[in-house]
């Protein structure tokens, strides 16, 4: 089974999203190409999960942006 990504990261640019291994930034072990793989709240906004259908459970949505702080939207 694969590790459940995080909704709301509160540092997503200090690891590579790329696959399951979420390394750090300067510590690519998984050679997904030669750089960093960014979680898409980095390109999207906070409001990434309203674009697009992602297959999260709207329960697990709402407690996760609830441990974040997040509004809804």
């Amino acid at each position: 089974m694969a590790k459940k990504i995080a909704l709301f990261p509160k540092h997503p640019e200090r690891i590579c999203w790329g696959c399951d291994k979420y390394c750090a930034a300067d510590a690519l072990a998984c050679g997904n190409g030669s750089g960093r793989t960014p979680h898409p709240i980095e390109m999207l906004g906070d409001d990434w999960l309203e674009q697009g259908d992602w297959g999260f459970d709207p329960d697990e949505v709402a407690k996760a942006r609830a441990r974040a702080g997040k509004t809804e939207p």
